[in-house]
């Protein structure tokens, strides 16, 4: 599949923007309210006791803010903030340093937490529980365990698949969110905060047009955002307004509701050459000349959240709004009912 503006995948691009864009407090933060509410009381609640944070568990699909969180929760604690990841440690020995490196307060965020090692995951259970891990030197007849304390820690998980994590590990975390998709208005807010840390002269208006073809994620937002004030600068005098905005994204292919090329072959192959379904995922993959993994990870999630497609039993089908959407006509007979 070709490099999708619309992957919401961390990328080398985002690198430099996000650290630069990442709000520092949880009054800074836009969305998750729930969680936010909730984070609030427990942080004030150690703060008060002079303890470190429960352990915490962000799960839900990417760009939603996960490692945004982890920072803040470093930072509202007035701790240090080590970051890893799960395929990056492929020894126990690897975790136990890391944890034994830590002081008291850190916080250890551990991204895509489900792709860990069974061997390094068991390194973390007596961590999480006792700060403690055990030691096994020597061999054979002479080896014996030797527990090690740790500093009081708080790990902070982050994963896309919650149901890939292991029952003793999920179990282990204190506090477990799951990250919703924004609403328009918050995204608006989120593009007008980022405009201004950016320098970006932009509108309500222009800001309204990032937002709703966004995909609900604010770092498809934050990346729409570098690519209309780019085309504003070249082309519009540099002022991100509505308009602007809305033709910088079509040129782009992405349309109003956020959709782009890929996702409408997806839909225009099930209705045409399936009649809008069902089909099986291997059988349009097929079509598609995509991998089925692609297309369950990356353009299923937002057809489905959308209401563009609907997955049952005996296949995917096209529904009557991708119909609409595509200008094709709908009948009772069409697949998609």
């Amino acid at each position: 599949m070709e490099k999708r503006i619309i992957n919401t995948e961390f990328t080398r691009e985002d690198a430099g923007v996000e650290n630069h864009l990442r709000p520092r407090t949880l009054d800074e933060y836009v969305g998750q309210e729930k969680a936010k509410d909730m984070l609030r009381v427990y942080i004030e609640a150690a703060k008060s006791r002079g303890e470190a944070l429960d352990h915490v568990l962000f799960y839900g699909p990417p760009g939603l803010g996960k490692t945004t969180l982890a920072g803040i929760l470093a930072c509202e604690m007035g701790s240090e903030l080590r970051i890893t990841a799960g395929p990056a440690i492929e020894k126990p020995g690897e975790m136990a340093a890391i944890l034994n490196n830590l002081n008291d307060g850190d916080v250890l965020f551990v991204d895509e937490i489900h792709r860990l090692n069974r061997q390094v995951e068991e390194v973390l259970y007596p961590a999480m529980e006792d700060y403690a891990i055990d030691i096994v030197i020597g061999k054979g007849a002479s080896a014996r365990s030797i527990r090690l304390d740790l500093p009081h820690f708080t790990l902070v998980g982050a994963t896309t698949r919650a149901g890939l994590l292991t029952a003793p590990l999920r179990d282990r975390f204190g506090m477990v969110y799951h990250l919703e998709f924004y609403t328009e208005e918050e995204l608006r807010a989120i593009v007008l905060r980022s405009a201004g840390v950016l320098g970006v002269q932009i509108t309500e208006e222009g800001a309204a047009q990032i937002a709703s073809r966004s995909r609900g994620t604010p770092r498809l937002a934050n990346r729409f955002l570098k690519r209309v004030r780019d085309f504003a600068q070249v082309r519009r005098g540099g002022v991100v307004t509505g308009q602007v905005a809305a033709e910088a994204l079509d040129l782009l292919g992405v349309d109003p509701v956020g959709l782009d090329d890929t996702d409408r072959r997806v839909l225009l192959t099930m209705i045409e050459k399936f009649g809008g379904g069902p089909v099986g995922l291997e059988t349009l993959a097929a079509a598609l000349s995509e991998d089925v993994g692609t297309l369950e990870d990356v353009c299923e999630p937002y057809l489905l959240k959308s209401g563009f497609l609907n997955r049952t039993p005996r296949g995917r089908m096209a529904t009557e709004r991708a119909y609409r959407h595509l200008g094709l006509p709908f009948s009772s007979n069409s697949g998609g009912e």
